[in-house]
């Protein structure tokens, strides 16, 4: 089986790829990006490599075999004044800043450009772990309420056209309002800000009523940056005040799919994958 090379960001995603391919006898190369992976893959086979090494990151997975490259976790925007490329990193960058300027998801695909430049067939981090989406029902044991019906739809509607925009993947609604929109601040930051909003607007005669929905965006290449949750999310969701979590069937990673359960049951709150446009 030819290995499998990781370009790991923050994040947990990361994590349960190379759990995957240990379980899986895969063998796995991880380029861990600027000090960002998880330390539980601080002993995986690889190296660590600045955001612009393109040279060194390259040279390494070809001499380790890697025909298959996964982009997976959390990198954030570089300031591109201060970055430190390589000279292969340097003939990428022109192409990188222009499709920076026009969004997030083409910055995404040139990236993916450039990997494929190098002969490298891009996976999605769905196609290494398909067990890592959700599917269509009620994950753990709470499932919404009739009164929760319409925001989901609002929410999930919302969380489409935002991505249409390339703004982000998540939104939160409650009582049909939009409490908060998803932009270069993440899920975790916006989820911080619901928290501050009067409590009156999250319930319904003392009861939560608040969702958070998230999305992918409709014209994104789903090889990479596909939404997401995991524990933290659950958590965020339940300190704002929400009353659950929804998003695609089949779109929506969820990380850490055990404790994501065993967190939303312990704290109320629902967790569902609705089937996708």
């Amino acid at each position: 089986m030819a290995r499998l090379g990781l370009i790991a960001g923050a994040g947990g995603l990361p994590v349960e790829i190379v759990r995957a391919c240990e379980v899986a006898e895969r063998p796995i190369f991880v380029v861990r990006l600027g000090g960002l992976a998880d330390p539980a893959i601080a002993e995986a086979r690889g190296i660590e490599a600045g955001v612009a090494e393109w040279g060194k990151v390259f040279a390494a997975l070809k001499k380790e075999g890697c025909e298959q490259v996964c982009f997976a976790g959390h990198v954030p925007r570089p300031d591109f004044a201060n970055l430190k490329p390589d000279m292969r990193g340097l003939a990428a960058l022109p192409g990188i800043i222009a499709a920076a300027r026009k969004g997030d998801d083409a910055l995404l695909r040139q990236i993916m450009h450039e990997i494929e430049r190098e002969g490298f067939v891009v996976e999605g981090a769905n196609d290494v772990l398909s067990s890592l989406t959700i599917s269509v029902g009620v994950l753990g044991k709470h499932a919404p309420a009739e009164r929760h019906a319409a925001d989901i739809e609002k929410a999930i509607r919302a969380a489409r056209a935002l991505g249409e925009q390339d703004i982000g993947q998540g939104v939160v609604v409650a009582n049909g309002l939009v409490l908060a929109v998803e932009a270069q601040e993440g899920t975790d930051a916006m989820l911080r800000r619901c928290a501050e909003l009067p409590a009156a607007l999250r319930s319904n005669g003392g009861e939560p009523v608040g969702v958070l929905a998230k999305a992918v965006k409709p014209n994104q290449d789903r090889r990479i940056d596909l939404p997401a949750i995991g524990p933290a999310t659950v958590m965020g969701a339940a300190r704002a005040g929400l009353a659950g979590i929804v998003g695609e069937a089949g779109s929506l990673l969820v990380i850490d799919r055990a404790a994501v359960i065993q967190t939303a049951d312990d704290l109320g709150l629902f967790v569902v994958g609705v089937a996708p446009a």
